[in-house]
């Protein structure tokens, strides 16, 4: 495991001094630690949101930190392995650690308990819905996740927000009884929202195929795509990311699949749909693009410019997903600071302390987002997406906007 950075980001780092160890010792820090995947499985992404949020922690440390207290942010490459990020959290909560910027659902999942026991905030790149329901309300929930939370809606609403927009879709196209599938590797993350999707496709009126097991890692996937085609799919849900969603989409296109592919929020990009030379990739997304004409992309192009230069002069919304979150934490915690003291159930109270909450400066970035103590739904608007590979580029439209219904009985599922 490699420790990539661990910086106080001063308003003179910022400026371009480059600090010592012993400078960057603050009288007036605290420790936020951040888990990345920056060389594993889900690094295609990771590459993009982990920068997201170290890129945005230091601008707000340039900014005067959080009321003039520094964030000590701590970036760890666990490389997508649970057991090093477990040890890594021990590390980090031995050091006085008061929050947590985490990546994958496998270990997020892995420290609800930990989290939970610790009074740690974190704030992860997962969007599990099992992360939503902080009391146990739902009789349901395997594990109540008081201390966790995360931007953007959770893998379910998402899917369930694709199958409501794909039912339009066959209705439109004249198809009856349209057949979904799950594709996905058999793995806490691609696997999270398998179930609660699958259910309220056969709500909608689809017939549901059984689940197609496809690795994370890129392959030849010309035997699953055979048993897609058998299934005689309409729509296919991606749980995977990157060079295996790319490499699925190329390996059915070789054997004649003819079908709509749906992707949960980290399987759709311009990268992904220019790697697989895309036509229709549909997926979802909770910020804008890229130079998108909103007020707040001034503040995300300024901290992409100040930044560590990871990404790029072409960052990809999962960037922009990264700083949502980072923006949030820093809300709370200076809620938390005028009430008590940044430390963990401050910062956790502060997360609930806003309606329609956006991050000052991120107005039509950052969607209004709602987390209530009992409720860790933030987010369930859905925009809809297409991406297509035209003219040697990809060209990505908005085709539909989904309020995904707040059902009790979804609430940790």
């Amino acid at each position: 495991m490699t420790s990539l950075t661990r910086l106080t980001f001063a308003t003179a780092f910022a400026a371009g001094t480059i600090l010592s160890g012993a400078a960057l010792a603050q009288d007036d820090s605290v420790l936020v630690g951040q888990l990345a995947d920056y060389t594993g499985p889900t690094s295609f992404v990771g590459k993009q949101y982990g920068p997201g949020v170290s890129d945005a922690f230091k601008q707000i440390n340039a900014d005067g930190g959080i009321d003039g207290t520094m964030v000590e942010l701590d970036t760890v490459d666990y490389a997508y392995k649970v057991p090093e990020a477990i040890a890594q959290f021990k590390k980090w909560v031995g050091n006085d650690m008061v929050a947590l910027q985490g990546w994958g659902t496998a270990d997020t999942e892995a420290l609800i308990s930990f989290v939970a026991r610790a009074e740690i905030p974190t704030v992860s790149a997962s969007y599990s819905a099992h992360l939503t329901d902080p009391t146990g309300k739902n009789p349901t929930t395997k594990s109540p996740a008081p201390f966790n939370f995360f931007y953007g809606p959770s893998y379910s609403d998402a899917c369930r927000a694709l199958v409501q927009w794909a039912a339009d879709d066959a209705k439109e196209k004249g198809i009856e009884k349209p057949t979904f599938v799950h594709t996905g590797d058999n793995h806490p993350y691609p696997n999270a929202p398998k179930e609660a999707c699958g259910s309220y496709a056969e709500e909608l009126g689809f017939n549901v195929a059984p689940p197609v097991v496809v690795p994370l890692a890129p392959g030849d996937f010309k035997a699953q795509c055979l048993t897609i085609k058998d299934t005689g799919a309409n729509y296919v849900y991606m749980g995977n990311l990157g060079g295996s969603v790319v490499s699925l989409i190329k390996s059915c296109n070789t054997v004649g699949v003819d079908a709509t592919y749906m992707g949960n929020p980290w399987a759709g990009d311009y990268q992904t749909v220019e790697a697989a030379e895309a036509q229709n990739l549909i997926f979802p997304s909770s910020t804008p693009f890229y130079g998108a004409d909103v007020p707040g992309m001034e503040l995300v192009k300024k901290i992409a410019e100040n930044g560590g230069g990871q990404v790029g002069d072409r960052p990809t919304h999962h960037y922009i997903r990264g700083i949502c979150s980072a923006y949030y934490m820093k809300e709370a915690m200076e809620w938390a600071k005028a009430n008590g003291g940044i430390e963990g159930k401050n910062i956790r109270d502060g997360m609930y302390q806003k309606a329609d909450w956006v991050p000052e400066g991120l107005e039509g970035v950052c969607s209004p987002s709602n987390w209530t103590t009992e409720d860790h739904r933030g987010l369930l608007k859905v925009t809809i997406n297409s991406g297509t590979f035209k003219d040697g580029e990809a060209v990505i439209e908005k085709i539909a906007e989904i309020d995904v219904p707040r059902r009790d009985e979804w609430l940790g599922q």
